[in-house]
């Protein structure tokens, strides 16, 4: 592997730069993932060093993103679920999704797919990133008011009821099954009494396991939305608010430093200084990270069936997110990324990270952007951006934990308002209705049902769009022109332009009955078709039938590329 050293100082600063811009989304991404701020800054560390060392686009820097972090916390929201929320067994499944999400990167790379990425179409890319945006303040309200919903004492005894009920059917869950091992069975082991007397703090447990469960996501967002109105914190939407306010005056004073972490840094400092009674965010322990092997073991292989196409979901939006970042850096520095090594240097970065616990991520814009105009200019630039945030896990975890959470709810407020693309919202009123049903369809799903499905839900209804005006197009170009010659008259089928595919392959029965019946030679030119699909010859097929069933005698004629070998291969058409 080559490391150009000619632009080391600039890499150097680009590097560093981009590191110092990373740290403060990398935390907020991490919260917000529900995997706590250290899983951010492991991303951010392991996926940054190991996309720039293998990936295909020299001053790249990856990372968490709003996008992945979303679907990465839809994807820990859904495993939680079904470990009653127990984050500690739901962990080794969470990272091997994000595991296999790195192994389909890889593969995608390997197969040489990164090409087909331009074929995403803008409404699609648009709208779902605009529900990004739309999720991320939404679930972002109630952190920025202080509120949480497990905690509120009313809220606890609301689900006192719905807890027992839970803890009393799990006691006769074990009970009966302690009862069906013991033969004989005696008076003191199966004690109504004894399995049905629960302590407080397990009842408040069970009661705030609940109340997790029902208030992730955008859904459970807005149903406690109205309760947390009633219960602001003050002090912490102070520092929210403070925190915002920062972020975006700062950068009229200048750009050279990241507003974001000048907002981080003040606004702790002021909260420590000050002994605020604020939250502060999940524990960071000091020291290197353990690898997580117990994600290899059999009991969560075996259930990670369900989870295949989330992984797929996963890797294919990185994928996304890494290229199209790529091309703003071909743009900055006139040069030219190879997408599939890009897609196996992001895939490696994304298996490590979640080796070692960290979330996944991609190729970030706003980072890459720094880095470029810092001075970075080769791979080695992404390699510092890794080295600098894994020593500030190492070095400094301990004091990164006294952040305030309500300072990360303002930096994911401000990104939230950024990701949503504003262009494709303005462009709604000069777009058509399908592209107009395709944008909203996808912002509406991402948003509120299953943003992994939402993509593809909009790729499928832009395809049927797209064949259905194909199919309309060739179908009209279809033309018959009539040749007399001698007593006998052929019919020419000569403007047969653009594909012969499923989407119009029905047009031919059509014109056969345009041939007039005492027509004895049909001429089928398809000089101007360059694609046949196994529906077009079909068509073909039927339509030859049933002119040689009627006595004319078929030919074709401009035959050549893809029809010829296809019609060859795959019907009996040209044998004549």
């Amino acid at each position: 592997m080559h490391f150009d050293f000619k632009h080391f100082k600039g890499d150097l600063f680009g590097g560093l730069t981009a590191g110092v811009v990373a740290l403060p989304l990398a935390l907020a991404f991490g919260e917000q993932s529900g995997l706590g701020a250290s899983a951010g800054l492991f991303g951010a560390a392991f996926i940054a060093f190991f996309a720039a060392l293998f990936g295909g686009t020299s001053t790249q820097i990856s990372g968490p993103t709003a996008p992945m972090t979303v679907l990465s916390a839809s994807i820990v929201g859904g495993i939680l679920v079904h470990r009653d929320g127990d984050l500690s067994q739901a962990l080794p499944l969470i990272l091997l999704v994000f595991f296999l999400a790195g192994l389909f990167q890889v593969a995608l790379g390997l197969m040489k797919w990164g090409s087909y990425i331009r074929f995403i179409p803008q409404t699609v890319v648009s709208g779902f990133m605009t529900g990004i945006g739309v999720i991320i303040l939404i679930t972002q309200i109630l952190p920025a008011i202080g509120y949480v919903p497990a905690e509120d004492v009313e809220n606890i005894k609301n689900h006192r009821v719905a807890a027992e009920r839970i803890l009393i059917s799990d006691a006769f869950l074990s009970a009966s099954e302690a009862w069906i091992e013991e033969t004989p069975i005696s008076s003191e082991t199966f004690d109504l009494h004894e399995i049905t007397r629960f302590s407080e703090p397990i009842i408040i447990q069970e009661a705030q396991g609940i109340i997790r469960l029902e208030s992730q996501g955008v859904l459970g967002a807005i149903r406690y939305i109205p309760m947390g109105l009633r219960n602001i914190h003050w002090i912490e939407l102070l520092l929210c608010l403070s925190t915002i306010a920062i972020i975006y005056g700062f950068k009229r004073i200048t750009t050279a430093i990241p507003s974001a972490l000048v907002a981080l840094v003040a606004i702790t400092s002021a909260a420590l200084f000050l002994d605020l009674d604020c939250r502060s965010i999940s524990q960071i322990e000091a020291g290197l990270p353990s690898i997580h092997w117990g994600m290899f073991s059999w009991p969560q292989v075996s259930n990670l069936g369900p989870y295949v196409i989330t992984a797929l979901i996963l890797a294919l939006l990185g994928a996304i997110d890494s290229l199209l970042t790529s091309v703003v850096a071909d743009n900055m520095t006139r040069t030219q990324h190879e997408p599939n090594k890009e897609l196996i240097g992001q895939g490696i970065g994304n298996s490590v990270a979640a080796l070692f616990g960290g979330l996944p991520g991609a190729g970030a814009t706003i980072r890459t952007v720094v880095n470029i105009q810092a001075g970075g200019r080769t791979r080695i630039s992404g390699m510092i951006a890794g080295i600098l945030l894994f020593a500030t896990i190492v070095l400094l975890g301990p004091i990164a934990s006294k952040i305030p959470a309500a300072v990360l709810a303002g930096i994911l407020i401000t990104v939230g308002i950024g990701v949503m693309d504003y262009k494709g919202l303005r462009g709604l009123i000069r777009m058509g209705w399908g592209e107009r049903i395709i944008l909203l369809a996808v912002l509406i799903l991402t948003v509120f049902w299953q943003l992994v499905f939402a993509v593809a839900v909009g790729l499928v209804i832009a395809s049927f769009q797209f064949m259905k005006y194909m199919g309309d197009w060739s179908t009209s170009q279809f033309r018959l022109h009539i040749d007399p010659a001698e007593g006998v008259q052929d019919v020419l089928i000569k403007s047969l332009h653009g594909p012969l595919f499923f989407g119009n392959a029905s047009a031919l029965a059509g014109l056969r009955g345009q041939i007039p019946a005492e027509t004895d030679k049909v001429v089928i030119d398809m000089t101007d078709v360059h694609f046949v699909d196994q529906s077009g010859i079909a068509a073909l097929e039927d339509t030859v039938m049933a002119m040689e069933n009627s006595g004319k005698t078929v030919r074709f004629e401009g035959l050549s590329g893809q029809p010829e070998k296809r019609i060859r291969a795959s019907s009996n058409l040209l044998d004549t």
